[in-house]
């Protein structure tokens, strides 16, 4: 059997660009991708923070360093620049890698720099 694992997360992100033009994903800051172990094409799914908007889309690499969160194509109208907006990537775990499993999340500041770094264990605590 496998269970759904978060396996990254882009906590309280801000959007900084929309585009409905172009044809679909998210433009996300190199550094953020490899400090959380997301890679380009990975889809993900992301929640608005101020609207409760909830969609799913893939990675496009941004320019490293620049802080950029970029929603692009038809999801661009379910956001706004200066949104907070949570990315979350997920891995399906087989129940023998459980206990071995970490999230990795990320939180950031209001220029999409990160503030803190948390890797949550997927193992139950021990009663």
């Amino acid at each position: 059997m496998f269970r759904k694992l978060l396996r990254a997360k882009l906590h309280q992100a801000r959007v900084t660009f929309t585009d409905v033009n172009y044809h679909g994903s998210v433009t996300i800051d190199t550094r953020l991708l490899a400090a959380a172990g997301l890679r380009p094409n990975e889809a993900v799914l992301i929640a608005d923070c101020e609207n409760g908007n909830r969609f799913e889309t893939y990675i496009i690499p941004g320019e490293a360093g620049s802080g950029v969160i970029g929603i692009n194509g038809a999801a661009a109208r379910l956001t706004r620049v200066g949104n907070r907006v949570i990315i979350m990537a997920f891995d399906w775990v087989n129940e023998s890698e459980i206990d071995s499993h970490k999230a990795r999340v990320l939180i950031l500041n209001q220029s999409n720099t990160i503030t803190e770094q948390i890797d949550h264990p997927s193992r139950l605590p021990m009663a």
